[in-house]
């Protein structure tokens, strides 16, 4: 029952003409303008923690449709290419609004978490990605945590994922994970030790 609630979220927080077209791509992604479905489940996700938190799995069922219907990648595409022009503008967005940034930092490890069996293109494979998120979670860390410690809990959960499971994730990607798992472990700090093995690691 629970489930089922929050698949009704998903669709039901859209207005009417948008939850049809989400029902239709999840279902028929040929029949639709799946850059239009992208767009739509991208900026929803800017938006709003709860759906950015659960949109993964739309993308994830849609990128299988598609790919058993038409044996094509059009939705892939267009919803990284919409995260690249996100990332690109991850400055501006962390000064605009924190929710955003956490939004989108959530949305983000959602589709590595739901899209992983498909190895992911080198947009969201890219080593900015992993320094970006562990130079902002130095920064905000733990502003963030006091303001949703449930949030952040999920987030560090699937880092945790990203770091274990991610085969293609670089040495240093990992470094860099293991850091911050580490640095969030420690109360937002690292002990002399720790930050003199990983500041040597990254310098050598």
């Amino acid at each position: 029952m629970e489930n089922s609630s929050k698949e009704e979220y998903k669709i039901q927080s859209f207005d009417l003409e948008t939850q049809k077209l989400l029902k239709t791509a999840l279902k028929d992604p040929g029949s639709v303008d799946l850059e239009k479905v992208s767009n739509v489940i991208v900026d929803q996700s800017l938006e709003d923690q709860i759906f950015s938190r659960e949109a993964g799995r739309i993308c994830y069922t849609i990128v299988q449709a598609e790919a058993k219907q038409t044996n094509g990648n059009v939705f892939r595409r267009n919803l990284l290419n919409r995260l690249q022009q996100a990332f690109k503008a991850r400055e501006e967005t962390r000064k605009r609004s924190t929710q955003e940034w956490v939004c989108l930092v959530s949305f983000i490890c959602n589709i590595f978490d739901y899209l992983k069996v498909k190895k992911l293109p080198s947009v969201l494979m890219h080593k900015g990605i992993v320094d970006c998120l562990v130079l902002q979670l130095h920064r905000i860390g733990d502003q963030l945590e006091k303001m949703n410690m449930q949030l952040m809990d999920e987030l560090f959960n699937l880092l945790r994922d990203g770091f274990l499971l991610q085969e293609d994730l670089s040495s240093m990607g990992r470094l860099l994970l293991l850091e911050i798992l580490e640095f969030r472990a420690g109360g937002w700090s690292l002990s002399e030790t720790a930050q003199k093995y990983y500041y040597s690691e990254v310098t050598d």
